[in-house]
């Protein structure tokens, strides 16, 4: 079980660490097409298309790190202000409410993986880009986003802290 949770680690932090590149080359595609477009030429119509995908991928792949560091915008005030036996039911149905929802959307993006593999769907623009490659991140992301937010159900942490303001 060790050797399971060790792998699941690492590809959750390799998937952190993917949608941490992937920022950095937005950095990147949107300076060059911004030098290009200012010095007369015509930017790459491909620097355009990766940064777009760029973004899906970086906003699915980093949101399961994002939910194991409680890194996600969440409100305290109400948590903040409810007795300690109370704030953590409400803290564990909320997480579990979250596991519901991400597994949800993991099977229709599931869904739609597996439609784009049957239709033989291709995204056209400045290149043929298979669309199951846009749209595997879905119930990947979505999964691991339902196990994170599982931690939170039935682990000793909380997703909330009861703490209202900023505390960095």
């Amino acid at each position: 079980m060790r050797a399971l949770i060790r792998i699941y680690d690492a590809l959750l932090y390799l998937m952190a660490f993917i949608a941490a590149a992937t920022l950095i080359w937005l950095m990147v595609s949107v300076v060059v097409s911004v030098a290009m477009r200012n010095l007369g030429l015509q930017p790459y119509a491909w620097l355009f298309t990766s940064a777009e995908y760029g973004l899906l991928y970086m906003t699915m792949l980093g949101a399961p790190w994002l939910v194991r560091e409680r890194g996600h915008v969440h409100i305290e005030l109400v948590t903040a202000v409810l007795p300690p036996a109370l704030r953590r039911a409400v803290s564990r149905a909320v997480a579990a409410l979250c596991v519901a929802v991400s597994l949800i959307l993991a099977w229709y993006g599931l869904e739609l993986f597996l439609t784009n593999i049957e239709r033989n769907d291709y995204d056209v623009r400045a290149y043929f880009y298979p669309r199951w490659l846009l749209t595997i991140a879905f119930p990947v992301a979505f999964t691991f986003m339902a196990v994170e937010f599982a931690r939170f159900v039935f682990g000793p942490e909380l997703l909330h802290s009861g703490e209202a303001g900023i505390h960095e």
